[in-house]
């Protein structure tokens, strides 16, 4: 175990996002014996402008977390976590690839790394690692600072087109100048260890604390899921590209009597009209996390309808163990192979519609079989954040013993 540590990780989701993120809860686990000070993902001038009447941005402005004057600081329930508001930056992803672009970026790296060393002499800290947490968008952050060791945590293949523009380079130096990199699939560890040999497999987990209470008689089942008629087929996440919706329409035609739930933000530009349309799939659009035990409460059959394909063999989607966690009958369609090793016989992966469309039947019939419950619970419970943490802090153990000098 890590303890008495300094951490600075510089994350892609805020600390108070709408969802729950692989960055932050590591940050809040390490938190546990170690200072951390997480970095926000900085507002951009244009973030500042869209979002300037929204709470969040309200409160940092309130606390004067924006000015350089700031150490940027925000306190947390817990002593050793601390967050990092960042000045604004600039905005510069409409800049096109090349010098202009990375000269703006190295401007805006710079407003971060003073931050850091502002903090790092506040507090008169000695020594800290540096990690970041697939904040590819600024790779260069840790260049000019002193980190006795640095670590990118890769936890996405980068698709969207805004990520990708200027992702790809930069992602590229930080798997090639990092002291550690952390996968969270396989197939991502596949793709990057011939790049940087200290690469590791660290796949995602769950805190089933927060999703088993599904099996607790004090939790209410969800009323805007309960309101539509059983079977309930119920799918908790973003509805977006990875959902293969050609499986999906076949599935649902073929059992008109069942109700496909999908509770979770729409991402309008990759849905295909006919999935508004069909009289037995159902939009609820984003609940809050805190909501999820009742949502899955009121679910009969979990589903994982991601599509197979490159991008969705990286996935190792955080949602499978709390779907498991919560007792729930959960049927995926084939996307990750690598999830096998890691479900046992509990969760058919299906390959056809015709297999899935079977699968969901069979899952509904046996939903209240007793021993299955408790066999999924004891999956989930054999992938939880706490194991993952321990292997995380085996892999920067061995590596801070096993760096060269020149490497401090």
């Amino acid at each position: 175990m890590l303890q008495g540590e300094t951490f600075f990780i510089l994350g892609l989701p805020k600390h108070d996002g709408p969802y729950e993120s692989t960055n932050y809860t590591i940050a809040k686990m390490l938190a546990e014996h170690n200072t951390v000070y997480y970095i926000d993902n900085p507002y951009t001038w244009k973030d500042f402008a869209t979002e300037k009447n929204s709470p969040q941005v309200l409160k940092r402005k309130k606390l004067g977390l924006f000015k350089k004057a700031s150490l940027g600081l925000l306190s947390t329930e817990n002593p050793n976590l601390h967050i990092v508001v960042t000045p604004l930056l600039p905005s510069l992803n409409f800049v096109p690839e090349g010098l202009v672009y990375r000269n703006l970026l190295n401007w805006a790296e710079t407003i971060i790394r003073n931050r850091i060393k502002q903090i790092i002499q506040a507090k008169n800290i000695q020594e800290y690692i540096y990690i970041n947490s697939f904040n590819f968008h600024y790779p260069k952050v840790a260049k000019g600072l002193q980190p006795k060791q640095t670590i990118y945590y890769c936890v996405d293949p980068l698709v969207r087109p805004f990520d990708v523009k200027h992702g790809l380079i930069s992602q590229q130096y930080l798997i090639e100048t990092s002291d550690i990199v952390l996968c969270t699939s396989k197939k991502l560890y596949q793709d990057i260890k011939p790049q940087n040999d200290r690469t590791y497999f660290v796949p995602n987990a769950a805190d089933i604390t927060h999703s088993s209470k599904a099996l607790l008689a004090s939790t209410q089942p969800n009323e805007a899921v309960m309101k539509i008629a059983a079977p309930r087929i119920g799918y908790f996440g973003n509805i977006e590209r990875r959902i293969d919706f050609d499986m999906l329409q076949q599935v649902t035609q073929a059992l008109p009597q069942y109700h496909f739930i999908f509770v979770g933000p729409v991402e309008a530009e990759f849905i295909p009209s006919w999935f508004h349309e069909q009289a037995n799939i159902h939009l609820l659009g984003r609940m809050p996390y805190s909501e999820m035990p009742g949502v899955l409460k009121a679910f009969d059959v979990a589903l994982l309808p991601f599509k197979k394909d490159e991008v969705s063999a990286t996935i190792f989607p955080l949602k499978l163990f709390e779907y498991l966690g919560a007792g729930k009958p959960t049927v995926a369609i084939n996307f990750n192979d690598d999830l096998l090793a890691f479900t046992g016989n509990s969760v058919p992966f299906c390959s056809t519609a015709q297999e899935l469309t079977k699968q969901i039947q069979d899952a509904y019939e046996q939903r209240a079989d007793e021993q299955k419950i408790q066999e999924r619970v004891a999956i989930a419970q054999g992938n939880t954040w706490q194991q993952r943490l321990e292997l995380i802090e085996k892999i920067i153990v061995n590596n801070i013993e096993t760096l060269p000098d020149y490497a401090y």
